[in-house]
């Protein structure tokens, strides 16, 4: 029996490490002794210390002793808690997260592994024996199982009670094992031979120690992941809801160290790993870093600059210094704490190789060493998250500052101004420019930074090779110098590409504007002809510019190669000697400064862009602005009653042109409470005159007064896309009788009725869902119900029928308005007599002014305008009045204009009913599905993803060209390079001498010359890999772009009528850019990236394969560390992606609405609601930037593990294992791991992010199609139709399969050659019909015959071209007065001048510069809407087809002209069938037949008089109601 008296250290060993047995040889080596009797030097109290904490067997005594301690004590507090304890019921649900789980799954994992070893031992005795065996490793196995059970129970316990945190003894048992472990695990590298049961168990325990270090964690923190709340809640309560801590204070209270480690963000994402955020779940920005507060900063700085020059515009660059100036500061300071600790590793690396060769300078220089290295990592881990973090919380604020700036100046643009841009470009200059800008401050300190990296590395150069740093610094010279042909090439290009962006974004906008037109008239295909041609043009800027990015990548990837072959060589000529130490200290360093020299070409792109995207904000921040003198607003009660004064006004669109003036001569004086009607014939100046009035119109002289508030209601209607009461309340608060009066007043409670959502319905972008009597009335109920003083109102009544129109002037004008004041124009010359006072206008001046019967005797101007009316309503004698002479109405209740253009919003008499009772209960399952399909909002929430970008979107991206060839050339190429550097460096290190004054492997001049080849055949795959990267992204993005805006073209009118095109041009614009420049950019660098880390591991496990076992199991825990990040950094993404569409979307919406905002003074409300929906993008895409700083700490945390293990391994190595100068070109390669694994993850994590512009893009093309152009084997002859017949058959039409019936069974014939009339109630199916012989919607049922065919058997642009349409709304495109008329370019001048003759524009074409190449402006803003629905005549006279439909086509010209437009059809189309809709009755009662709908269905159809010798008929009513109230 072995003696317990141990007097001496040996005797104490020997005891521990032989299994009882005297005989038996040490188990741990002579080294350890000696080291034990060296550091304790004789003490006995340092000799058991030492002995315990470092020697194996007494290590596995005190784990345990310590496991058995933590066991007793649980043991004893199970029972404590069992006795008396009774059972609870929990009004409360839990929910056990992946967080929990992985705990559990930890000391699971820990159990079966110390359960594996202990059978694996107990098994291994029973088949060899005993003798010989460790008895301390069989000891330790079983008592760790036991207590890694318990710890397992006692994990149950706490999900069983809901704990939310677990117990402390615990944690403290986890962070005690954990402790233990990690100096079982050090020892082990440094003393314990590894052979026998040790080498097992140190196997053991760098497998189980990542889980050791997770449970740790687990233990410091506290927290169990369960999360509880009350039995009748089903979720999380959300971040933003009646949480206890509230949302905005997850990262304005958190504290240093969590700011440092983000760990502020852990409650975001649990919630993430549950549920798919919502922009709801997603905290806001603290106050101080608000939009509002950032555009306030700017803003007082700009104008504390402008007011030291008030000549010069001042320098955004220098207000963004002087408003973020602190924070950039600060950042610096971040960034240069990290530039100089990332410098610590290849300082020293010269010292660690020759610690290494043998070399010792101080005790524990080895340990001090490898400490210096990992707190160096720590600290540049630290100090780069908290820059980049900062950089990205910058460039927000820059955004967020510049986005309301840029908005602010677009509704203050002068008209002069507006004209020199269009609303393309001035959307690019918030979706673009600002963007760029913004995202310039990711590289603001690279230009001292590079500076800065340069003369350290040259310093660390000098200390390690001498002179030949000079080599050094001439090849970095003229390396930099390289690049600035190819910087000034990219400005250059730069400039372009922006340029030629903008052609194609306005081109494009225009035309998704426009699309209902472009479908009409089957012109989509020539304008999606000239969208591809505009990006043609784009597209071989962008090739130019990708070859000089290319370039410059490679100069760059190039540039530390030939840094380093040029101080190597120079070393060989001065003779100044190479060892392995210099050469990996040099190679750590060129590979640090090559990170630096890599970011250069991009700096370079970026300043490039970024100096044209300033340039580009500076010119449009310097534009004219409204003058805010131009209109003097007076205070009502200091007017002297006269609301609106004119004296000596000359005003003039134009203010180029000094001759020419728009309106001359005006004085006017309006007394408040007034009513001044506004006539003349078309372009006579009538728009110009209110516009006067708003200040819109530049002023050349004289004076205008208004008193008092005033509200606008534009000719042209300007509708938010929001609901029904958003766009009438207008911002003001709700009044609910005022409201309610409203509605009755302008005719909407009927419309209401008819839509499931009431009030509450969403309006489509621009009102394309609402019929143009819709929008019209909707916009005359927001005048009303600002209750302003002053109202001038465009004509709002020329988009409505006789009745509405008489009831609209009844309860408006002369109802609401009594008392106001009031300036409306109209063609209608029955709602002058009313007037207070009628002004005549002619060529821009006012030529009569008088009440109706004064001017009636004074003759002229306004006696034609009474005599033109009068001619029209000649022959209707059919009139009824009641006896006190007041119009009677038919007694059929006024139907709503239910048009809304493919929405689902039409319905039958039945389910308005319900709607209108208030949501019945249906009788069928048939109407339950009508309800369904109903009850839904107009506009469509934007599509969005859910879940993990799936593989299959990368490899569609990857196989869209060439079938993934150029993809693999660029792997294989990156690949050769890699294996080439690291081929070059290992040659330099294997063959160079260990230590001065050692002979080498081979002579200095071949160590350079292969070393020369060897980094010179690298070069060739650089450029071929930099070529390829920027051209096959480009390759795809040019080809997706083009299958997007294809499906675009060729979707049906119902994707326009639900989609804002701000959604689909953000596609175009934000998304397009990610595709054309950001996204090869970014998976390039993944690429490089990742295959640059495989060279580093394999390199790193030359020294040990023990690296590969610590190494896999942190591998594991950073990619589930990955996929818990990604579950919320991906959503949180994608919620940023659908945010910036509001954005953009209610900046175009105010650009075209800028003079109704104007005329409402609504301007500070509109920006107050820009800034809060930035804010709301400013949110998700805050958190995503810091999102990835959070993965990328824990990552670098995770690859300093590493290193420092490493570090270790390569210290208790032998010389004769592994060569020192390899340790050491491991240890240099390793020195960049964290930098690679940082750049792989942030680049992955990037890519994703990135990768869902593609994503969003694919979806759009796919976008269902409609029916084809043509088909080939149904094309009709080429004289169809010859006769123009229409047979109707059966009709039936919805706008969806689901949808109730528009249409109900219409079923007549229009013979060839007849002048067909079609009438009815709005809303009674008149546009329907026409949509229908469009086939803008297919029928449901029944069929259209066109001369005996089927319309449905043939292609859309052969039915489309041999039909001709002058729809309602009159659309002009930018370019000129030709390409208009004829954009196919298939009339001579001759026959274009023939049609605008005849249209009645002849004489004013002919006294415009440029004639036919007169130019039409954006929106046609240049042009009277009379001008431009007589060029929509002048096209239908050139294309000259046997079928002519007029939709409304005269709706808003002067009678006058109307009559000369219905002479001039009557002449020109008397051998086609023409088909009217109009609601002037004189425009359609000379038809040789009338068909009146009514709901859907055919009410009657004859001739004009057989209806009218019917009293009682439809059309009789309707034609007394137009009579008696223009007669009234």
């Amino acid at each position: 029996m072995v003696s317990l008296e141990l007097r001496s250290l040996p005797q104490m060993y020997s005891f521990f490490c032989r299994s009882g047995d005297p005989a038996l040889p040490y188990e741990c080596s002579d080294k350890l002794l000696e080291w034990i009797r060296n550091l304790t030097s004789g003490s006995s109290a340092w000799s058991w210390l030492a002995l315990y904490l470092l020697t194996p067997c007494p290590q596995h005594a005190l784990l345990s002793i310590l496991h058995l301690f933590f066991l007793s004590i649980y043991i004893l507090r199970l029972i404590l808690q069992r006795v008396g304890q009774k059972p609870q019921r929990h009004d409360f649900r839990h929910g056990v997260g992946m967080y929990f789980r992985v705990v559990q799954g930890c000391c699971l994992y820990v159990f079966c592994t110390n359960l594996g070893v202990l059978l694996f031992w107990l098994v291994d005795g029973f088949q060899k024996g005993w003798s010989g065996f460790s008895l301390d490793v069989l000891v330790s196995a079983s008592i760790q199982s036991v207590a890694w059970g318990a710890i397992y129970m006692g994990t149950e316990e706490t999900r069983k009670g809901r704990h939310q945190f677990f117990p402390t003894l615990i944690s403290v048992w986890w962070i005690s094992a954990f402790l233990l472990s990690t100096l079982t695990l050090l020892s082990s590298f440094l003393f314990v031979p590894w052979k026998g049961p040790y080498l097992w168990t140190v196997v053991v325990e760098i497998i189980l120690y990542p889980a050791a270090l997770f449970l740790a964690y687990v233990g410091f923190r506290g927290r169990s992941g369960i999360e509880v709340s009350a039995a009748d809640q089903m979720e999380e309560p959300l971040l933003n809801g009646a949480d206890n801590e509230k949302a905005d204070e997850l990262y304005k209270n958190a504290g240093i160290f969590s700011l440092a480690v983000f760990s502020w963000l852990d409650r975001l994402l649990r919630v993430g790993r549950k549920k798919p955020l919502e922009i709801k779940d997603l905290p806001p920005l603290p106050p101080e870093d608000s939009t509002e507060a950032m555009y306030e900063r700017f803003k007082s700085n700009w104008d504390d600059l402008k007011q030291k020059k008030p000549e010069d515009t001042p320098s955004i660059s220098l207000t963004l210094w002087k408003s973020f100036r602190a924070i950039v500061v600060v950042n610096a300071m971040f960034a240069f704490v990290n530039v100089m600790a990332s410098y610590i590793g290849p300082f020293l690396i010269n010292d660690f190789v020759e610690y290494l060769n043998g070399r010792r300078r101080f005790k524990h220089e080895g340990m001090t060493l490898v400490l210096v290295f990992s707190f160096g990592k720590v600290v540049e881990n630290l100090a780069r998250r908290q820059w980049y973090y900062g950089l990205q919380y910058l460039c927000l604020r820059v955004k967020a500052a510049l986005t309301v700036v840029v908005y602010r100046k677009a509704l203050r643009l002068s008209s002069t101004a507006r004209q020199s841009h269009t609303s393309g470009e001035i959307i690019n200059y918030m979706s673009v420019d600002v963007q760029r800008v913004g995202d310039f401050g990711w590289y603001l300190h690279q230009f001292w930074i590079l500076p800065v990296q340069v003369a350290l590395a040259l310093g660390i150069l000098y200390r390690v090779v001498g002179m030949a740093w000079l080599a050094a610094l001439v090849a970095a010279v003229v390396t930099l110098l390289l690049n600035t042909p190819l910087e000034r090439l990219q400005e250059k290009y730069q400039t372009a590409v922006m340029e030629a962006k903008d052609k194609r974004m306005k081109a494009l906008s225009e035309c998704l504007k426009n699309m209902r037109v472009l479908k009409l008239q089957s012109w989509e295909q020539r304008f999606l002809l000239r969208i591809e041609e505009l990006r043609q043009g784009e597209y071989s800027w962008l090739f130019k510019d990708a070859i000089a990015r290319a370039f410059q990548v490679y100069v760059f990837w190039l540039a530390p190669i030939v840094i380093s072959v040029s101080t190597f060589g120079a070393c060989v000529l001065f003779g100044i000697p190479l060892t392995s130490g210099r050469i990996l200290s040099a190679i750590a360093t060129f590979r640090v400064l090559q990170e630096a020299l890599t970011q250069f070409p991009e700096l370079v792109t970026f300043y490039a862009q970024t100096r044209v995207s300033l340039d580009r904000i500076w010119t449009f921040l310097q534009e004219e602005e409204l003058p805010t003198d131009s209109v003097i607003h007076v205070p009502s009660e200091e007017s002297g009653g006269i609301a609106i004064e004119i004296q000596d006004g000359e005003f003039n669109w134009h203010t180029s042109d000094t001759e020419l003036r728009t309106l001359t001569g005006i004085n006017l004086r309006v007394k408040q409470g007034s009513r001044v009607a506004v006539c003349g014939t078309v372009g006579s100046g009538k728009t110009s005159l209110l516009s006067s009035i708003l200040g819109e119109i530049p002023k050349l002289a004289g004076t205008v007064r208004v008193s008092g508030t005033t509200a606008y209601v534009a000719q042209s209607a300007w509708i938010q896309t929001g609901s029904v009461e958003d766009n009438i309340r207008f911002g003001k608060p709700m009044d609910r009788n005022l409201y309610e009066s409203i509605l009755s007043a302008c005719s909407l409670r009927k419309d209401l009725e008819l839509w499931a959502f009431g009030d509450q319905t969403e309006i489509g972008e621009r009102g394309i869902n609402m019929s143009g009597g819709q929008k019209q009335r909707i916009q005359l109920a927001r005048a009303l119900y600002q209750d302003s003083d002053v109202y001038l109102l465009d004509d709002p009544f020329s988009a409505v029928d006789a009745h509405t129109g008489a009831q609209l002037f009844q309860e408006c004008i002369l109802g609401m308005l009594a008392s106001k004041t009031v300036v409306y124009v109209t063609h209608q010359i029955e709602f002058l007599p009313a007037a207070d006072l009628i002004l005549v206008l002619d060529k821009g001046a006012v030529v009569q002014a008088g009440k109706y019967d004064d001017l009636l005797q004074a003759g002229t101007n306004f006696q034609s305008l009474v005599n033109a009316h009068n001619e029209a309503i000649h022959g209707m004698d059919v009139q009824e009045h009641s006896e006190d002479g007041e119009l009677t109405l038919a007694e059929e209740p006024t139907g709503v204009e239910i048009y809304l253009a493919g929405s689902e919003l039409q319905k039958q008499e039945s389910l308005r009913k319900s709607n209108s009772a208030g949501m019945r209960k249906q009788s069928s399952k048939r109407e339950d599905d009508i309800l369904e399909t109903t009850n839904r909002q107009l506009i469509d929430e934007e599509e969005r993803e859910r879940g993990s970008v799936g593989p299959d979107v990368y490899w569609a991206y990857a196989t869209a060209v060439y079938k993934g060839a150029l993809a693999a050339v660029i792997i294989v190429c990156q690949l050769s390079f890699t294996l080439l550097q690291i081929a070059s460096n290992f040659w330099m290190t294997w063959a160079a001498p260990s230590r001065e004054g050692d002979t080498g492997k081979t002579s200095s001049t071949k160590l350079i010359l292969v070393y020369t080849g060897l980094s010179s055949a690298s070069f060739l795959f650089v450029i071929v890999r930099s070529l390829f990267v920027y051209l096959c992204g480009l390759f795809i993005s040019q080809k997706y772009f083009l299958d997007m805006v294809r499906c675009i073209f060729r979707a049906p009118m119902a994707f326009f009528d639900s989609t804002p095109v701000g959604r689909i041009l953000n596609r175009a614009s934000t998304d397009q850019n990610m595709m054309d420049n950001e996204i090869p950019s970014f998976l390039g660098s993944l690429t490089s990236d990742f295959i640059q880390l495989v060279g580093v591991v394999a390199v790193m496990s030359v020294i040990s394969w023990n690296v590969l076992l610590f190494f896999f199991p942190i591998v594991a825990l950073v990619v589930w560390l990955q996929r818990y990040y990604m579950s919320s950094a991906r959503e949180v993404a994608r919620v940023m992606g659908i945010e910036k569409s509001p954005v953009l979307n209610h900046y175009a919406e105010s650009i075209a609405g800028a003079a109704t905002i104007r005329g409402f003074d609504q301007n500070q409300r509109f920006l107050e609601t820009n800034i809060q929906l930035f804010d709301v993008y400013a949110r998700p895409a805050f958190l995503n930037f810091a999102l990835i700083e959070w993965i990328i700490f824990r990552m670098e945390l995770l690859c300093s593990i590493i290193f420092a293990f490493s570090l270790i391994i390569v210290l208790s190595l032998s010389d004769s294992i592994v060569d020192p100068s390899i340790s050491g070109l491991a240890v240099t390669y390793g020195l960049n791991l964290n930098l690679l694994i940082e750049g792989t993850i942030w680049t992955l994590c990037n890519v994703e992010t990135r990768i869902i512009s593609f994503e969003r893009i694919q979806q759009y093309t796919r976008i269902q199609s409609e029916a084809p152009l043509v088909i080939e084997e149904r094309r009709p002859a080429p004289a169809w139709p010859s006769e123009g017949t229409i047979e109707f058959r059966h009709l039936q039409l919805r706008y969806t399969a689901r949808s109730p019936l528009v249409l109900h069974g219409i079923t007549c014939t229009f013979h060839g050659g007849e002048k067909i009339g079609v009438v009815g109630r709005t809303g009674s199916g008149k546009s329907t019909l026409i949509q229908a012989l469009f086939r803008m919607v297919e029928p449901a049922g029944g069929q259209i015959i066109i001369d005996g065919l089927d319309i449905t058997t043939i292609g859309l642009q052969d039915l489309r071209t041999r039909l001709s349409i002058i729809p309602q709304d009159p659309t002009l495109f930018e370019g000129t007065m030709r390409a208009n008329l004829d954009p196919l370019h298939e009339h001579t001048d001759m026959q274009v001048w023939e049609a605008l003759d005849k249209c009645q524009l002849g004489d004013v074409v002919r006294g415009k510069d440029g004639k036919l190449d007169a130019v039409v402006g954006e929106n046609a803003d240049n042009w009277s809407v009379g001008q431009r629905q007589l060029v929509c005549l002048g096209r239908a006279l050139l294309k000259r087809t046997r079928i002519l439909v007029l939709d409304e086509a005269t709706a808003s010209v002067d009678s006058a002209t109307d009559n000369v437009i219905q002479r001039t059809l009557r002449t020109e189309f008397k051998d086609c069938t023409v088909v009217t809709i109009a609601h002037r009755i004189p425009t359609v009662v000379d038809s040789d037949k009338v068909l009146v709908l009514s709901d859907g269905r055919i009410a009657e159809y004859d001739s004009p008089a057989t209806l009218l010798e019917n009293k009682n008929s439809h059309f009789t009513k309707l034609v007394a109601e137009y009579s008696a109230r223009s007669t009234k």
